[in-house]
């Protein structure tokens, strides 16, 4: 199976990937997005989309899924070719100098690469317990995706860094219980997380289990509880849970990326001041790249985008400038 050539295919459909994706429509290009996973919006949808941002430019504070659904609408309005839920298993370049990136469910032509998969492969670090794979999805999971399906049960939340505390505070509102577990009494998580922890703590709205560690989750076809030691005494509790919460962070992985000839460094892709790689035609963006003073912001993400799909454009068309002017006087704006 095979679908038609694209000026540009975006890997990843994130932040930079969506904006890149609208760039390069901008600009006049035929794109398509492919990402692994079933909706747009990456990490912002996937991960925490209940959790605020507070430094995209123009936005004083945001909600992590509103700004997805922004930047997907920005994105859409060129009508770019959207797939989900696709893996991407092999590149095969050709001699005219295009490529074709083979999938599980298809083979996509294109004649230029952005690469925007923010840090690779979306694995995240599994909870070493008896009982987490069999009752993954089943109460146990590593993602938020409806606050609301927590209220009023028991919550077990495993882990001491961001996503950890944010979502602790965030639902210590609407569940019966919640526990937050974890294996040290240092926190990797911002200062002022850490203090509005400790005082929720105070007033008796969560539980902290500190140097404890999860051994077992307990249950039949559901989550109906947790087995806890004490990695310092081994003394050991057994506590009622409906739902466990494993927020360990994720395996950096670029996947089949790795086997593609790319210049990698520390597990990221090595671009010049282009955004280009080592290999013609493909460039990348965003969190999976390497270069000196690199930032893992959304902010710079954005900029990466635009620098790498205007210079992609010029790729496949060298008759047209890298540099497009300013959004304010293009003709493709005049009607809006």
């Amino acid at each position: 199976m095979a679908t038609d050539i694209r000026d540009i295919t975006i890997i990843g459909g994130g932040p930079t990937g969506l904006f890149a994706a609208f760039y390069a429509g901008m600009r006049g290009a035929s794109v398509r997005i492919v990402d692994s996973l079933p909706e747009l919006g990456g990490q912002l949808t996937a991960l925490y989309p209940e959790k605020y941002i507070f430094d995209v430019g123009g936005f004083p504070k945001v909600l992590a899924r509103d700004l997805a659904v922004d930047l997907i609408a920005q994105a859409m309005q060129f009508e770019p070719e959207v797939v989900l839920d696709e893996e991407i298993r092999g590149l095969r370049p050709l001699d005219d100098g295009t490529f074709v990136l083979e999938g599980r469910a298809a083979e996509m032509p294109t004649r230029s690469l952005v690469i925007a998969g923010g840090k690779g492969a979306f694995e995240p670090r599994p909870l070493e317990a008896a009982g987490y794979h069999e009752l993954l999805g089943k109460g146990v999971s590593y993602a938020v995706r409806d606050p609301e399906s927590y209220r009023g049960k028991r919550v077990v939340i495993v882990g001491g860094g961001d996503s950890a505390l944010d979502w602790t505070l965030i639902l210590k509102e609407k569940v019966e219980r919640l526990v937050l577990v974890h294996r040290r009494d240092q926190f990797r998580a911002h200062e002022s997380s850490v203090a509005r922890l400790h005082e929720a703590e105070a007033r008796g709205e969560v539980e902290l289990r500190l140097f404890h560690e999860v051994t077992e989750i307990h249950g039949n076809g559901h989550v109906e509880g947790v087995s806890l030691v004490d990695n310092q005494t081994d003394d050991r509790t057994r506590m009622e849970a409906d739902a466990v919460l494993t927020f360990l962070g994720f395996k950096p992985d670029l996947g089949p990326i790795k086997e593609w000839g790319l210049e990698i460094r520390r597990n990221r892709i090595l671009v010049g001041s282009l955004m280009q790689t080592n290999i013609p035609g493909i460039f990348a963006a965003g969190d999976i790249v390497d270069y000196e003073g690199k930032l893992d912001l959304i902010a710079s993400g954005f900029a990466e985008a635009a620098i790498a799909v205007n210079n992609a454009v010029h790729h496949v068309d060298p008759n047209a400038r890298v540099n497009p002017g300013h959004s304010t006087n293009m003709k493709v704006f005049k009607n809006a």
